[in-house]
């Protein structure tokens, strides 16, 4: 094996500091396989070791959650047996080397994460973010991911539900493709991945391990160059079909009483679903590499501890059950293989044609990897926009057609339409509205589920920007009627050795907590990805909330549809019409100064709290909440959605100046169609909550105040044929 030299120890990314504390913790030099296995769990994709001080300060805890962070993924209880258990993940560095096989391993990989634990996967949902659309490589890159998300989850068979597209000249250099699954179990038979039980035996199944992906999770924690292109061995390549059989077969096995312990091999592959499993029981374990299924000749001890070769599991079994498992795995057709032992001697022993290769302490590389409290520095605010201080357009009807066609407003169908979101037959609120929803198989309940992010806010004003997006996912599942219970999150971020960037993540994480303390919408799962940029420049900070909420009543489900001819549209929430950083701004005026939103969370829970019930009661069937562009894209939304057309005009008593009242982008703010206003109006007002009528339904056109009127026609063909024009340029 080769000699560890100072050359050798950085090019696995470990720093001197880093190397020194190694040197402590083994009594002696690493072999080159320790290093690769110190590399990996120490990465910053794999130990969090910017953030987990940050981390820490998050809720996480409340009656609905069963399991917190720390396992596989966020487990919460939605009532009758059941449970929901979800996460999100990134796969950004390898989706821009290769963004097919980034993007279907990234979905592959959040799939894992919910069946590991006994879920059937039942929905998917992408946030995705590229570059600007003249960029050379954005079309590209964006054909290819979303033919990434499609062609995996299509063939495994999970709806894609819901999810974010958004183009921004930060991301030219690093996409990000965030991936979130949703499953469902019985809360009484929830499987984690806490080893336990001297002498049981330690399981590989799935597929073969091969090359493909070797140090996947250190090149997730670097930043990209100019050579980055030279990384693509470092992207797995996914098979759904594999998957497909290894879901089945491991929701099987589940229903024995066979396993102990069951984990997927994911980021850092083999080395980090034996290291976590050990240490999460407090083991240790011997591996005979000898025995690890490979697909290709010459495989090296270093190689088939770290690849991250996809749709691989690792079980502890009970003694005995060896052949129950062996004939469940072969008749879908997987691989089976005993590789190991579990042992009380609390280290990892790796052993290849009979000789020890690697012996290492479990808990130092598991557990107490470093911890940074990096320097940063606040972002400071910036001057305010004033609501009275920008000219009011020409046509504010013309303003909005432009800015409904713009990049980042325009209808995502296209991407939309090459996901499966009815398979199953369970999915019951389909891409394009406020939050996906699916059923509860065989009763009247659903699951809603949404994510989102404003990336612009988070850049601006960092804590704003952090609570707003928790606020935002909140009032997506509201809006559709669900109750929110938790959320999943995706910490993206470029490089947190710049205290301006670390700021940035400390802001958004400070302003998270707070909005789910309030909210009691705990963070029961989630992941950060860092050092997203290229050559110095990064990313906008981009904390991407995924938001999960329960329906009890499916029938009573709003959409973003107006109901009919006729009805009142009413206002509810407080308008004062912040433009800061707002799409009109930047679409019409071409600006971008100002501070994010103020987020009042008092009020965010009070809102959603009378929507939500009106909903409940059948009052309201639709609703749409308020977010970019503010009330003129909410009305052109619903309009669309209907096709249908509407008038909008200021109250009497209101004397916001119009262009921030229509555009403005204040918070805690739903539209809603009703019959009548009066009961409406009456119950807002008993419940302490603003509310107004600002105009009615009706017609084939859409009239602002202060504008001309627009054919729905021309809106949606404004508004749908941006993104298939461009991919088709």
């Amino acid at each position: 094996m080769s000699e560890v030299t100072p050359e050798i120890v950085a090019e696995h990314g470990l720093s001197r500091d880093e190397y020194k504390l190694i040197l402590e913790i083994m009594g002696r030099e690493p072999n080159l396989l320790e290093l690769g296995i110190f590399s990996v769990m120490w990465s910053e994709h794999c130990s969090y070791k910017s953030s987990k001080k940050w981390l820490k300060t998050l809720p996480t805890e409340g009656p609905q959650v069963i399991y917190g962070p720390g396992e596989n993924a966020g487990v919460v209880d939605i009532g009758e047996g059941y449970a929901a258990i979800f996460k999100m993940e990134s796969h950004n560095h390898p989706s821009f080397i290769e963004p097919y096989q980034g993007a279907a391993t990234g979905v592959g990989g959040i799939l894992r994460d919910v069946f590991t634990m006994g879920a059937r996967p039942i929905a998917n949902v992408n946030a995705l973010r590229f570059g600007e659309p003249s960029h050379p490589k954005t079309r590209h890159l964006l054909s290819g991911v979303v033919a990434g998300v499609g062609g995996y989850g299509n063939c495994v068979g999970v709806p894609t539900v819901a999810g974010e597209v958004e183009f921004d000249s930060s991301y030219n250099g690093n996409i990000l493709v965030n991936a979130m699954t949703v499953g469902l179990a019985r809360a009484d038979r929830i499987f984690t991945a806490q080893a336990s039980g001297v002498g049981n035996p330690v399981v590989y199944v799935g597929s073969k391990t091969g090359r493909d992906g070797i140090h996947g999770a250190t090149m997730a924690s670097a930043e990209f160059d100019d050579a980055s292109e030279e990384k693509r061995p470092t992207v797995q390549v996914g098979d759904p079909f594999t998957e497909k059989l290894l879901i089945e077969a491991c929701l099987e096995l589940m229903q024995t009483d066979a396993i102990v312990a069951i984990q997927d091999m994911g980021a850092a592959g083999l080395t980090s679903s034996s290291f976590e499993m050990a240490s999460s029981g407090d083991m240790g374990v011997e591996l005979e590499l000898d025995k690890v299924p490979q697909r290709e000749v010459g495989m090296t001890p270093y190689e088939m501890m770290l690849s991250e070769s996809q749709e691989r599991m690792l079980i502890i079994l009970k003694p005995g059950k060896e052949d129950l498992a062996r004939s469940i795995m072969e008749k879908w057709d997987l691989d089976f293989a005993v590789i190991g032992t579990l042992t009380d001697s609390k280290r990892m022993v790796l052993k290849f044609h009979g000789d020890v290769v690697g012996d290492l302490p479990i808990k130092p590389l598991a557990h107490h990897s470093p911890e940074y409290d990096r320097p940063w520095v606040e972002t400071p605010l910036r001057d305010e926009v004033e609501a009275g201080s920008v000219d009011q357009p020409a046509d504010t009807t013309a303003a909005l057609k432009t800015m409904i066609g713009h990049p980042n407003l325009s209808s995502r169908r296209w991407v939309w339409e090459q996901y499966d979101h009815m398979v199953m037959g369970d999915t019951i609120g389909r891409p394009g509205g406020d939050a996906g929803v699916v059923r509860v198989h065989g009763t009247e309940r659903a699951l809603a589920v949404t994510s989102d992010c404003t990336p612009r806010y988070c850049e601006a004003t960092p804590f704003r920007g952090g609570a707003q997006a928790v606020a935002e996912t909140y009032r997506n599942l509201t809006a559709v009627g669900a109750k929110p219970l938790a959320v999943t999150d995706n910490l993206n971020f470029a490089n947190p050795e710049r205290p301006e960037i670390m700021g940035q993540l400390v802001g958004c994480i400070k302003g998270m907590g707070e909005a789910c303390k309030v909210l009691d919408y705990p963070v029961v799962s989630g992941n950060v990805s860092l050092y997203n940029e290229t050559n110095g420049k990064g990313i906008k900070p981009t904390p991407v909330i995924g938001g999960l909420g329960l329906i009890e009543d499916s029938s009573r489900l709003a959409t973003v549809a107006f109901g009919g001819e006729g009805q009142d549209l009413v206002l509810i929430g407080d308008t004062k019409g912040h433009l800061g950083v707002s799409r009109y701004l930047d679409i019409i005026e071409g600006r971008t100064d100002g501070n994010a939103p103020d987020v009042d969370l008092a009020a965010e829970r009070r809102n959603g709290d009378f929507v939500r019930a009106q909903i409940e009661k059948g009052s309201v069937v639709s609703c749409h909440d308020l977010s970019d562009g503010g009330l003129a894209l909410a009305v052109a939304d619903m309009a669309v959605a209907s096709a249908m057309g509407a008038e909008i005009k200021r109250p009497e008593a209101c004397d916001t100046a119009l262009t921030a009242w229509l555009f403005g982008e204040d918070q805690a703010r739903y539209l809603v169609a009703v019959d009548k206003a009066d009961t409406l109006l009456a119950a807002a007002q008993e419940a302490g909550v603003p509310a107004a009528v600002v105009g009615k339904t009706g017609g084939n056109s859409l009239t602002l105040e202060g504008g001309s009127s627009v054919s729905i026609a021309d809106l949606r063909a404004a508004h749908e044929s941006w993104m298939p024009d461009y991919m088709a340029g």
